[in-house]
């Protein structure tokens, strides 16, 4: 196959996969949702944290900025991915400072602009660096430390779900399209050649694997036990 055939189908590939990884990104940015319901319902936020989400969308503006043609080449689709990430996340973000009480309130909204200063920083100092690939490396190590930290949060919940043998905290859906979007975002990095984009989901697809692996093995061992006589004694 000549290279001018062979240019077509890498970027058909990588454009599916980009495609693919933002669709299932979208099951991973609605997965609050039913959180933010009962939230609304009791218009509180109990005992929830809106940290996650003020983490959440700080990435997302990050990488979104990595994803622009200011930084980095066709990436569109690492643009498009963060910027509905974003999008939801900040009205998760609205809608807990909407409930939470006064001193939360006051918190949250100044976490809230932390994030935005933050990302006002980044985005004008790498507009000041002039060479384009010092600037790509520098926003691309932002981003990619982003998304491995991010990646790795899911470590506390594979430790709870070792200790107490029960899946109970890990939802299965919520895990799926963690591994899902990875796995794809992974191929477009690959096909994209861009280190900045598959070494972070390449470890992203690792811990999903190795969360579906856990789901898996203690889903079944919980079932096999409740299927297990129980012995009674009458002593």
């Amino acid at each position: 196959m000549s290279r001018s055939l062979l240019l077509p189908v890498n970027t058909i590939c990588k454009d599916a996969a980009g495609v693919a990884g933002n669709i299932f990104a979208f099951g991973l940015f609605v997965s609050p949702i039913p959180t933010f319901r009962r939230i609304a319902r009791n218009r509180s936020t109990e005992s929830f944290s809106g940290l996650p989400y003020i983490y959440a969308l700080l990435n997302c503006l990050v990488t979104l900025w990595y994803g622009t043609p200011l930084v980095s080449y066709n990436n569109i689709m690492v643009t498009t991915v963060n910027s509905m990430g974003a999008a939801f996340q900040l009205v998760y973000i609205i809608l807990f400072i909407t409930y939470t009480d006064k001193r939360k309130k006051v918190r949250m909204f100044g976490l809230l602009m932390v994030d935005i200063v933050l990302f006002l920083v980044i985005v004008v100092g790498s507009l000041e660096i002039s060479d384009f690939t010092i600037r790509r490396m520098v926003v691309g190590f932002l981003s990619c430390a982003a998304l491995i930290s991010m990646f790795a949060s899911p470590l506390f919940v594979i430790n709870l779900v070792i200790q107490t043998r029960s899946v109970e905290f890990m939802p299965f859906y919520l895990s799926l399209s963690t591994f899902l979007m990875s796995a794809s975002f992974l191929a477009y990095g690959i096909l994209n050649n861009d280190p900045f984009v598959y070494v972070p989901n390449g470890a992203g697809t690792v811990l999903g694997i190795v969360q579906l692996g856990l789901y898996s093995y203690y889903k079944r061992t919980s079932a096999e036990e409740s299927r297990e006589p129980l012995i009674v004694s009458y002593g």
